[in-house]
């Protein structure tokens, strides 16, 4: 069955380009397009999308408090933002207002994806420059979180590359491996790590 995915984005051109581009990648639907907040809170509701893609700046309400308002109205809704911003007032008023993830718009549409199924299934991701910026806001006296998790050499290096925001794909072209490569190595960072997604392992290595 294909996630279906609500997109609130007033730029016209990216908006039909991540339409297109959802419904053109198997597994994935785009349930509704939406312009503005007002429009979203009156569409997206009814449909109880898989997961809602927000952007922050929009014509008249907000992203921040259009993610308040859905998450009022649809308890359950998974929002994902998608967005320009990286200032720490607006990645804190999101999360605070329940996005469960945030991403910036020059992602790479893979990580897009992956990001949309994380959402998903329940985790938190977000671009690792917006991860090392959460990082920096809550500082805790340096640690060694692991030690004992017995990562091998390669899965080292590929998290030191993940938590300086490399995508999978730059992270392949450096070590020269494939990106599939890339992504068993991850999954099994994941594994001895305990954590669902790259955020978290950025997360867990940075503390």
């Amino acid at each position: 069955m294909s996630i279906s995915i609500a997109i609130v984005e007033d730029n016209r051109s990216f908006r039909t380009k991540l339409v297109n581009y959802l419904n053109e990648t198997p597994g994935y639907r785009c349930a509704c397009a939406c312009d503005t907040a007002e429009d979203a809170l009156k569409i997206i509701p009814p449909l109880l999308p898989d997961v809602v893609l927000m952007d922050i700046h929009l014509p008249a309400m907000s992203g921040v408090d259009c993610t308040r308002r859905l998450k009022e109205l649809c308890p359950s809704a998974r929002i994902l933002i998608l967005t320009v911003y990286e200032d720490n007032d607006r990645i804190f008023g999101a999360l605070k207002a329940g996005a469960m993830g945030y991403l910036l718009k020059r992602a790479e549409p893979a990580d897009i994806l992956r990001a949309i199924q994380e959402v998903k299934l329940g985790g938190a991701p977000m671009s690792s420059q917006i991860a090392c910026r959460v990082v920096q806001s809550f500082r805790e006296p340096a640690r060694d979180p692991l030690k004992d998790e017995k990562l091998s050499q390669r899965e080292m290096q590929i998290l030191q590359e993940l938590s300086k925001g490399y995508s999978s794909k730059e992270i392949g072209e450096h070590f020269s491996i494939s990106i599939t490569t890339v992504n068993t190595h991850l999954q099994h960072i994941y594994e001895k790590l305990h954590v669902r997604s790259r955020t978290e392992a950025v997360l867990k290595f940075l503390k």
